[in-house]
């Protein structure tokens, strides 16, 4: 089965302020980058649409590649490796009843992955590690283009 590794990572400055999201995807010997921005988002928004673009153009390249996604953020892990499950039971709301913050693209990112299957794993932020490190310097290069 083909395998696809992808990094990603998102930021703001500011939270909320001009934000840039970016993922490295490699798929054997060939590596697509993306990157995008917003002039007023925020730091949690940017990692999710990181996610979900990344998966959108593993799925683009690969249906059915054995996806392996590596992320900086607690916040995208936990959410959908165990808190979604409690979000959607309860109708899109959190523990104490509030409503679940990025819902929009928490079900977007529920439903690609529903398709694509990825393994999530949790890499430490601004440790050295390249990928990140270049995903990193794509996201401080999209907030740029807002200022």
């Amino acid at each position: 089965m083909e395998s696809i590794e992808i990094y990603t990572d998102g930021g703001c400055s500011g939270n909320p302020g001009p934000g840039g999201w970016a993922f490295v995807l490699r798929r054997g010997d060939t590596e697509t980058v993306g990157s995008g921005g917003e002039a007023n988002t925020t730091n949690n928004r940017m990692e999710l649409r990181a996610v979900i673009a990344a998966l959108e153009e593993a799925e683009r390249q690969a249906p059915g590649a054995e996806v392996h996604l590596l992320t900086d953020s607690q916040y995208v892990k936990n959410g959908i490796g165990a808190w979604i499950h409690t979000w959607k039971r309860n109708g899109w709301r959190t523990a104490d009843k509030k409503p679940v913050k990025n819902q929009e693209l928490w079900m977007e990112l529920d439903a690609i992955v529903a398709r694509v299957k990825p393994r999530f794993s949790w890499v430490k932020g601004h440790a050295g590690n390249e990928l990140n490190e270049r995903c990193d310097s794509l996201v401080q290069r999209e907030i740029a283009k807002f200022r």
